[in-house]
């Protein structure tokens, strides 16, 4: 349970009680990023739902956004920005990883963060159209799994940091747990379609990840918020026009 508690305090910014610091539960509580996603795509349909009956598209769409971001205090924005920053500064690795680890925002990362969030804020007002609900909740835990494989799958590219107790205690067992709730979720939400942008999600961050570890021989915290964020887009992106070309993928 308290494996549970840390990854809701980790990810989020919802109010939980505090248990007792223990760095193996900590590690391990990469298994339930998946389900942290579904609590936080759970509270983002009903922002949905509830912007839908108060405003106009463009707003319901901006609330969703928003919220997402109050939600989980910006942490995973804040780690694609840093990362952006870090990984084209054109400077070598090790330079790399100091870059990132500054606290302060580069242009680079700002004009890259407005960028996704005006990516991420045009293709939830597509889903305003009707049949939003499993694009809503896959983002949010598949973006989450995305994380756990990173961790169990890819070396950690800094001798220290919390992400390093995260890359000593995930394995094979954390991996498979987040992967099979992220499998019923998917199939739960869309059905055969779910399934598929699940695999999709699972290559594409494949390759995210390998990409990261070429340039910095590894990854960081800043790397799995970015690739949260980069799969959270992902998976809008695919559903969208799956949904509209290939609706006989989803349940009706």
């Amino acid at each position: 349970m308290s494996s549970f508690v840390f990854a809701l305090q980790h990810l989020t910014r919802l109010p939980v009680w505090n248990v007792p610091f223990d760095e193996r539960r900590l590690g391990r509580s990469g298994m339930f990023f998946p389900l942290v996603g579904l609590i936080l795509g759970g509270l983002i349909l009903a922002v949905d739902r509830l912007a839908g009956f108060l405003f106009p598209p463009a707003a319901q769409a901006a609330a969703v956004v928003v919220g997402l971001v109050a939600l989980t205090g910006g942490i995973h924005l804040d780690g694609f920005m840093d990362t952006v920053d870090g990984v084209f500064s054109g400077r070598p690795r090790d330079k790399k990883l100091e870059v990132m680890r500054d606290s302060r925002v580069g242009a680079f990362g700002a004009l890259a963060a407005v960028c996704l969030l005006l990516f991420k804020f045009a293709l939830v007002t597509g889903l305003s159209g009707g049949g939003g609900f499993p694009a809503l909740i896959m983002m949010t835990v598949f973006g989450r799994w995305a994380m756990t494989y990173a961790i169990a799958r890819f070396p950690y590219a800094r001798e220290e940091g919390l992400g390093r107790l995260f890359a000593r205690h995930t394995g094979p067992f954390e991996l498979a747990v987040a992967s099979l709730t992220a499998l019923a979720v998917a199939a739960a939400a869309a059905g055969a379609g779910g399934v598929l942008v699940l695999l999709a999600s699972g290559l594409l961050a494949h390759l995210v990840c390998s990409y990261f570890k070429k340039i910095l021989g590894g990854l960081t915290g800043d790397t799995y918020g970015a690739l949260n964020e980069i799969l959270e887009v992902f998976v809008l992106a695919l559903y969208l026009p799956l949904h509209r070309y290939a609706p006989f993928l989803f349940p009706v």
